[in-house]
């Protein structure tokens, strides 16, 4: 479990983060949701160590990350998986050099192991013969599942996804998030999602939480999204008219599953 608590985080005298306070669950699909400059992705970052915050607490699995010193973070760091909102693959390695660069730079298995482990992970992101290909010559959901293929490739206990569907049409973006929910239980990682996409948070949102000008504004699940009380919350869901309809259909349908 990573948890967060009373997190600050400034820039210039201006407050981004503004006492925020969070748990995100191993085994589930955590999603930190809101709109453009609403603090999400400071948030993300300060739990991944790229920022520190001016106050308050941060911990995996009960340790102190916040107390870390750099050779410690850099230890736990070992444990982290990260898919980065463009896929960030290399264009001048191949898929399967792709996903062994990480066992290449942080192990001392041997050739052998790692193609193996390379060819352990593509299949669990479905992708098979295209080992040798190079990112410009697969289409943009398979250079998604090959990052996260490269970002399980450590087996991680905590996997960290920036806006993972950026970029894919909805059919596409869909299946990625799926895959990713089916990895992240079968694996049992703790992962977070920094996502805008309300597809996303209907399809695989077990707990959300919705930043709104860097305070924490709701915390739920997707069953628990569509009926909150919360007018900032409905605000952003809403402007998407196909959750209006959703919301008017559930109103009429009580047993429409969500």
């Amino acid at each position: 479990m990573i948890e967060v608590r009373n997190i600050i985080k400034s820039f210039d005298g201006n407050t981004v983060l503004k006492d925020i306070s969070a748990g995100f669950e191993p085994g589930r699909t955590n999603l930190i949701i809101g709109r453009s400059g609403s603090g999400k992705t400071v948030l993300l970052k300060c739990i991944l160590g790229l920022y520190d915050p001016d106050s308050g607490f941060i911990s995996y699995d009960g340790r102190d990350f916040t107390a870390m010193k750099n050779r410690e973070r850099k230890r736990l760091r070992q444990e982290v998986g990260m898919v980065f909102q463009g896929g960030a693959l290399f264009d001048s390695l191949t898929v399967e050099e792709n996903v062994r660069f990480p066992l290449d730079m942080f192990t001392n298995m041997s050739f052998r192991e790692k193609l193996k482990r390379v060819e352990f992970c593509l299949e669990h992101v479905n992708i098979s013969k295209a080992n040798h290909l190079y990112p410009s010559e697969i289409s943009g959901g398979m250079q998604k599942r090959v990052a996260i293929a490269r970002a399980i490739a450590l087996n991680p206990k905590y996997l960290f996804c920036d806006e993972p569907n950026s970029g894919l049409d909805p059919e596409t973006a869909t299946l990625i998030d799926n895959l990713i929910h089916d990895l992240t239980t079968e694996f049992n990682m703790t992962t977070i999602i920094n996502t805008h996409d309300m597809n996303s948070v209907i399809e695989i949102g077990e707990s959300v939480l919705f930043i709104h000008k860097g305070e924490k504004c709701w915390e739920g699940s997707k069953h628990d999204i569509l009926t909150a009380e919360n007018r900032i919350l409905n605000d952003f869901i809403f402007a998407n008219k196909l959750y209006a309809q959703m919301k008017q259909t559930q109103k009429t349908s009580p047993d429409t599953p969500v």
